[in-house]
């Protein structure tokens, strides 16, 4: 302990208070005074839920103040910071294991179950880039179709586990819909889904909702494992840092599959993280400001005569099946970048909520 402590004591955040008091001017002016600036011809990038507002200032002065340990290896930061994710998530320190993003975590897991071949269910839609190696790991993908209300059919995903059903992904909530499952309903479909299979729940955008966590199940399930990141509310997409949390025994197997696990991620992103973790202030503003931007492009989006879809992330999933103009065309017009379609009966699409300016920026774009 006393070695972590010297550590972020040098970076400047010391274990006790972390150096609050050091930070306090640092962090009171509004939100909007640290984007970061970019240059007129910059596109507004509205295309992968990144937070507009992060890194927060206290992260970003811990990673500047970092800089000079990187030199050295991370293994006390590292610790440090898996005492503070335990303490969030109300597990021990031996139910996290830390990630380059919850997409290193993502791939591991399914090496993981990919071990005894067969396959793996998700719903379609959802998030699943980190599905593409699955082929080639030998493990079959089998999609099971979202509610009319573009919900996981959590009835339809148990029934369709088999005997060679080696895991279920839930990204909750759901990207790209920005539906959440209901707790109880989803409580229930992984105590009966795990007796089967590793059910794999993705958090990704929990923090954007009052929903409770299902971490608290993982102290007494071994086939269940979450994944969280700090790419979305925290803003540190670029600094790839995400975790897994799950049974002791779980992380174990896991570990074994990283030549170095929890050392993927550097001391500057790990200062990051810890700041992060303690800077509650930001995460207040972000999350406000978030409903607030939010509703407005709901409403605004509505007016246009496009169906939204209610959304407990920061992103909006809404069809263009009204729209009577080339959409794409009128993002590229308009130096905006958004997404694709997902899916083509309804014509859907996701937009993330940037700041109240570039979604304005967004709804001129559309008239």
């Amino acid at each position: 302990m006393s070695n972590r402590r010297n550590w972020l004591k040098q970076i400047g955040l010391g274990t006790i208070g972390l150096g609050f008091c050091q930070f306090e001017a640092f962090a009171n002016p509004p939100l909007e005074n640290y984007i970061t600036p970019s240059l007129d011809k910059s596109p507004i990038l509205l295309r992968s839920n990144e937070n507009p507002y992060g890194p927060s200032p206290l992260a970003r002065l811990a990673m500047q103040k970092s800089i000079n340990n990187s030199n050295r290896y991370g293994w006390n930061a590292s610790e440090e910071l898996i005492s503070l994710i335990a303490k969030k998530n109300n597990v021990s320190d031996n139910n996290i294991l830390l990630g380059a993003g919850s997409t290193e975590i993502l791939d591991l897991v399914l090496q993981y179950t990919a071990l005894k071949k067969g396959n793996f269910i998700l719903a379609e839609t959802t998030f699943d880039y980190w599905t593409f190696p699955s082929e080639k790991l030998g493990f079959k993908k089998i999609t099971v179709p979202l509610t009319a209300d573009k919900k996981h059919d959590l009835t339809a995903m148990l029934k369709a586990i088999d005997s060679d059903t080696k895991m279920v992904y839930i990204c909750n909530p759901n990207n790209p819909t920005g539906t959440i499952c209901d707790r109880e309903q989803l409580v229930s479909f992984v105590n009966e889904a795990s007796k089967r299979a590793i059910i794999f729940v993705d958090e990704a955008y929990i923090d954007f909702t009052k929903e409770q966590s299902l971490s608290d199940l993982v102290m007494e399930n071994k086939n269940l494992i979450i994944t969280k990141t700090f790419s979305k509310m925290y803003g540190l997409a670029g600094a790839r840092i995400g975790y897994a949390v799950a049974n002791s025994s779980t992380i174990e197997e896991l570990s074994v599959l990283k030549s170095s696990p929890n050392l993927s991620i550097s001391v500057v992103t790990t200062a990051a993280a810890i700041a992060s973790l303690n800077d509650e202030k930001f995460i207040r503003e972000v999350s406000s400001l978030n409903e607030e931007v939010k509703k407005y492009t709901i409403e605004q989006l509505t007016q246009l005569g496009l169906t939204c879809i209610p959304s407990y992330s920061n992103f909006i999933y809404f069809s263009l099946e009204n729209y009577k103009k080339d959409y794409f065309k009128q993002l590229e017009n308009h130096n905006i970048m958004g997404t694709k379609i997902y899916e083509e009966n309804g014509k859907w699409t996701r937009i993330t909520i940037g700041t109240m300016k570039e979604m304005q920026q967004f709804i001129e774009a559309l008239k």
